[in-house]
């Protein structure tokens, strides 16, 4: 069996669906507006610069500061009813393409993300994708967020949880792909035999040219619901997948 492996933030969508939800975690006295401003503030570093494995350590341990005491079901109902309006409209049309792609070739598609499950798996529902593989907070027995985490899945959480995965439902990895956007998802990409840089940052970016993995750029947003209108055609995203095929098997001979 086959599957594609997609990063959530940079890669699907055009931001970082924690900080998308952001206003609304404010408005519902989640968020103080302080966290929201630094929150934005993070972003734009983010989209500007990448993320390495020290920043994102920082980032984890603010979310879960700021977490700490939050209700479970609280924050899943707050994602079930607004998701729709928004995470959905920052999806790029080229990742929806190929995810579609990917479903029609009859492969498991995944969403792989350092968000909490509680936002990732409704998302993966949504798109109606095979599943998600997401952090994992430990909570309290009347289901508060203690501030800790079960399972952070970042660097190489990533390709371990893939590989468990793999092992679990059959997954060849050296016949599967990946996509993501960011230095911190290397050994994401290592760990597929198809592995593919998404809007890259630098570090990536270099990686890639040195991997000779192919290099794809996202910028057009569509709705889920709006995939018969994606601005990328169906043939393109098939062929984009073809030739990069091609080179993912020259690279494993070389190895």
């Amino acid at each position: 069996m086959r599957a594609a492996f997609f990063d959530l933030d940079k890669t699907v969508i055009a931001k970082s669906s924690l900080v998308a939800f952001g206003p609304e975690f404010h408005a519902r006295g989640l968020l103080h507006r302080r966290t929201l401003v630094w929150g934005v503030f993070s972003q734009i570093l983010f989209m500007r610069f990448g993320a390495n494995d020290e920043k994102l350590t920082k980032i984890r341990e603010s979310v879960l500061k700021v977490t700490k005491g939050w209700d479970r079901q609280e924050v899943r109902t707050l994602v079930a009813e607004t998701i729709n309006e928004i995470i959905e409209p920052l999806i790029y049309a080229e990742a929806l393409e190929l995810i579609d792609h990917h479903l029609a070739e009859g492969d498991e598609v995944w969403l792989v993300s350092m968000a909490p499950s509680e936002i990732v798996e409704p998302f993966a529902e949504l798109l109606g994708i095979t599943g998600a593989i997401a952090s994992r907070a430990n909570f309290d027995d009347e289901g508060k967020f203690t501030g800790e985490m079960e399972f952070f899945a970042q660097g190489e959480n990533k390709a371990v949880a893939m590989r468990e995965l793999a092992q679990e439902r059959g997954i060849d990895l050296s016949d599967s792909y990946a996509y993501s956007d960011s230095e911190t998802d290397i050994p994401m990409l290592e760990a597929v035999g198809h592995a593919y840089a998404v809007n890259p940052d630098r570090t990536l970016t270099k990686l890639a040219h040195d991997n000779e993995w192919p290099i794809l750029g996202f910028s057009h947003p569509v709705r889920a619901h709006d995939r018969s209108k994606s601005h990328t055609p169906y043939f393109i995203s098939a062929l984009v997948i073809g030739v990069a095929a091609v080179l993912g098997r020259t690279q494993l001979h070389r190895r």
